[in-house]
């Protein structure tokens, strides 16, 4: 297939240049979608339909074959060989059982070693004699040990997680996922399965896929291109907002302030509190004539535009269009045929010109945020009945600052920055928008990520239970409405394919204490994995356990408090223990990653070496951010986790 588009000739089928270098550009990108990927198998499952799809049902009809894989493959003719796992055709594959079949007679489940096939298993679903078993083959896919960057999970996915991801994209889902339950997966397929259903939708609006952090998008990044899905960006929340250049930091209590949804008030206020009611005319002259609009029309016009709630900046392009129309009309009444010519030339009239901009001058949204920042008086106006003075003081800067460039800016200050930007001018709203981590995400910045899908659809994924910022959700509802999505439907995913029985049911004890009331995570994995807490006397012992998990096999993560990074990376250093940093792909010959507490939510390892748990609880401002923390680093490991402290272990783990 990809050798008959890299010998396509177009030298005789395009109209010009342009069309030329589109069709190439197109061709490029076809031939990227159908690369090979080492050790990856074209086709990992087959289904026996007792009839074919679609037809009649008549005793006696033929059954059908189809072998399902990533992507459909054809052969020279054009015939299908393997159907993409996308096609409504391949969905029994994943939701056909004993006590449903669906007309599948039988599943055959495929097994690789490094890309050749080594095995194959079968269910005969429509046959009354044969019991409903577990596929060894899916738990071993599943337990399969993790080098390198996230990859597919297109043979694994469960019924539950295939429903999320085929729903449909008028809809946005909300993904409420504990540890290893597969949310950022369903997440990525859920995009992969909409721009197969709905390309060319897609292809107009634009999907993008939000993450925490650089390292997370980063270990994500393959996994829609090895489904031959190469147009989605990637950013994260900052990188939406970055107006201007981040070179400073709040205080925990300023950043909730400025996070909070009030603010969107206070920034609406202060907008528009630029709008000034004429008191003289506008006299436009043109020739011998002069025509006079009044004061009294002017505030009409003004208070009309007003009242109609629109983006500040298209307000204030059409209010030279409404004077000169009030110009026209006099006109008219005068005897005169004016037509639309006339309309924009009396609009860039100089004395339209002026009137606009003293009634409804320009607004720059960064310099309208750093006067609310420090102008007291502006700020106590504008926030009246919407912050107390305490709060007030709390986001005011100490020192006056010449500019907008001289300015430390924060990321809270970006994002009210973007906030103020969409009320002078409309953002542009994207197909459709994937939030992964989205429970640490202030009702600000929601409201960030709700502009870039207004009239578009979103995959929220999150775990409450993982929340580690100050400003963390305190429900889905809550910040489903901050999205403006809040007719999203909320799915909960319960069952743990990623953390081991035990690990997972260690972390569970703090859930009472970070998220009462959310349903810990229940592990489907055969394998209990390997668990140990061990005291220890001194630091060199976390440098053993390191290098003990470096006789297995996989990825080993050693996760530690973020102030104690510095010290372990030269205490690795000293042992000749090499390691990388997140973000970095893991190698055969070094496969230790270094992972401060702050950067491993998304991540995950074979084995995992925990530092100092009350070490990580004390680094976050507040205990309860701090156990949460804790929760995330405890549920990074898929085969085992090693615990050690000198310290003792906070209370909350019993």
């Amino acid at each position: 297939m990809r050798e008959d588009v890299e010998n396509l000739d177009i030298r005789d089928v395009t109209a010009n240049w342009v069309n030329a270098e589109v069709l190439a550009r197109q061709i490029d990108d076809r031939i990227k979608a159908l690369a090979d990927l080492s050790h990856t198998p074209l086709f990992f499952g087959r289904l026996d339909y007792l009839h074919a799809p679609g037809a009649d049902r008549a005793e006696g009809a033929e059954g059908e074959r189809f072998y399902i894989g990533r992507r459909h493959v054809h052969d020279a003719e054009g015939d299908p060989m393997v159907i993409d796992w996308r096609a409504p055709v391949s969905q029994p594959f994943y939701r056909a059982s004993k006590k449903d079949p669906l007309d599948v007679a039988l599943r055959r489940r495929f097994g690789y070693t490094a890309g050749d096939l080594t095995a194959y298993e079968d269910e005969h679903l429509s046959d009354p004699a044969e019991a409903a078993t577990t596929s060894k083959l899916l738990q071993q896919e599943i337990e399969r040990p993790r080098v390198g960057p996230m990859r597919d999970i297109v043979a694994t996915i469960q019924p539950e997680q295939d429903e999320i991801v085929r729903s449909g994209l008028s809809g946005s889902v909300c993904v409420q996922g504990g540890p290893g339950t597969g949310k950022t997966a369903v997440g990525l397929h859920r995009v992969a399965y909409l721009l197969y259903a709905h390309r060319e939708r897609l292809a107009r609006t634009g999907t993008l896929v939000i993450g925490p952090n650089k390292s997370f998008l980063h270990y994500i990044e393959q996994v829609l291109p090895a489904l031959g899905e190469l147009e989605v960006k990637q950013a994260t929340v900052d990188d939406l907002v970055a107006h201007v250049e981040i070179r400073g930091t709040d205080d925990a209590a300023a950043a909730v302030i400025k996070g909070d949804a009030r603010m969107a008030e206070v920034l609406r206020r202060a907008v528009r509190s630029h709008v000034t009611l004429p008191t003289e005319p506008v006299v436009v002259v043109r020739g011998s004539r002069r025509w006079r609009v009044p004061a009294y029309e002017l505030e009409r016009i003004v208070r009309e535009l007003m009242d109609r709630d629109i983006r500040y900046g298209a307000a204030r392009e059409a209010l030279p269009q409404r004077i000169a129309h009030a110009v026209l009309v006099q006109m008219e009444r005068s005897g005169e045929a004016p037509d639309d010519r006339v309309q924009d030339a009396v609009a860039r009239n100089a004395a339209v010109k002026a009137a606009v901009k003293a009634l409804w001058p320009p607004v720059d949204p960064a310099k309208l945020v750093l006067r609310l920042l420090t102008d007291a008086d502006f700020l106590a106006v504008h926030a009246d009945g919407i912050l107390d003075e305490d709060e007030r003081k709390e986001i005011l800067w100490a020192r006056p600052v010449r500019s907008t460039k001289t300015a430390k800016w924060s990321l809270a200050d970006a994002v009210l920055i973007d906030e103020a930007t969409d009320l002078v001018q409309r953002t542009h709203s994207l197909g459709h928008v994937v939030l992964d981590e989205a429970q640490d995400l202030s009702p600000m910045q929601y409201r960030a990520v709700g502009r870039r899908c207004t009239t578009g659809s979103a995959t929220v994924l999150g775990d409450l239970a993982q929340g580690t910022t100050p400003w963390a959700t305190r429900s889905w509802d809550e910040a489903l409405a901050h999205l403006g999505k809040g007719d999203a439907v909320i799915e909960e995913l319960t069952a743990g394919f990623r953390v081991p029985t035990d690990v997972i049911t260690y972390a569970s004890r703090l859930l009472p204490h970070i998220a009462p009331g959310l349903t810990p995570v229940a592990s489907v994995r055969e394998n209990p994995g390997f668990f140990e807490v061990r005291t220890t006397a001194t630091d060199a012992a976390v440098i053993d356990a390191c290098a003990e998990l470096l006789r297995n096999e996989g990825s080993i993560g050693l996760i530690a408090a973020d102030a104690r990074v510095p010290a372990l990376t030269e205490a690795l250093t000293a042992a000749g223990i090499g390691h990388l940093g997140p973000g970095e792909e893991t190698t055969h010959d070094t496969r230790l990653t270094l992972v401060p507490a702050s950067l491993a939510k998304g991540l995950e390892y074979d084995y995992v070496v925990l530092d100092e748990p009350r070490a990580v609880v004390d680094g976050e401002p507040d205990e309860r951010t701090g156990l949460r923390r804790l929760y995330v680093a405890l549920t990074r490991a898929v085969s085992g986790l090693i615990v050690t402290h000198t310290a003792p272990l906070p209370s909350q783990l019993g």
